[in-house]
C-alpha cells in the first residue's frame, strides 16, 4: 500500500495506510463516517477531519471516486474502472451496474474546449 500512495505523491502516513488498507480490502462504496467507524475499531484514533482530508486527497490523485448521490449524502468507491450505480433509497446501500447495461450510444456533442471526463449514472431505487 505504502508504494501505490508514494506512486501517487502521497506521503504514506499510518493513518493515510490505515485509511486505505480499509478502502482498498475490496471494491466497496463507503461513506467518511463508515471509514471514519471502521478505522477507529483499530488501535489507533484518527479524527474525522484526517478521515476527510484523505478521502478528498486519495479522490484528487485518483485512487477513488466520488460518488455524490446528493448534497448530503457522497460515497467514496474503490472501483475507479468505468460503471454506473444504483442507489437503494430505502436502505442507502449503493451498488455497481456495468457499463455495457446502459448503452451511451449518443451522447451530446461537447462544448468547445472541453474533453469528456467522464460520465455518471445514479439510478435511484426503492422498495414498492
Amino acid at each position: 500500500m505504502t508504494e501505490c500512495l508514494t506512486d501517487c505523491d502521497i506521503t504514506p502516513t499510518q493513518q493515510r495506510l490505515d485509511i486505505a488498507a480499509i478502502l482498498f480490502a475490496k471494491p466497496q462504496h463507503l461513506s467518511a463516517d463508515q471509514v471514519l467507524e471502521r478505522v477507529n475499531k483499530g488501535s489507533v484514533m484518527v479524527s474525522k477531519a484526517t478521515v476527510y482530508n484523505t478521502l478528498g486527497l486519495f479522490a484528487r490523485k485518483g485512487l477513488i471516486n466520488e460518488v455524490i448521490v446528493d448534497p448530503t449524502k457522497i460515497f467514496y468507491d474503490s472501483n475507479t474502472h468505468p460503471h454506473y450505480h444504483f442507489y437503494h433509497i430505502d436502505s442507502g446501500k449503493l451498488e455497481d451496474i456495468p457499463v455495457s447495461a446502459v448503452p451511451l450510444d449518443q451522447l451530446p456533442e461537447l462544448p468547445p474546449g472541453t474533453h469528456q471526463e467522464r460520465v455518471d449514472i445514479i439510478i435511484r431505487v426503492n422498495k414498492k
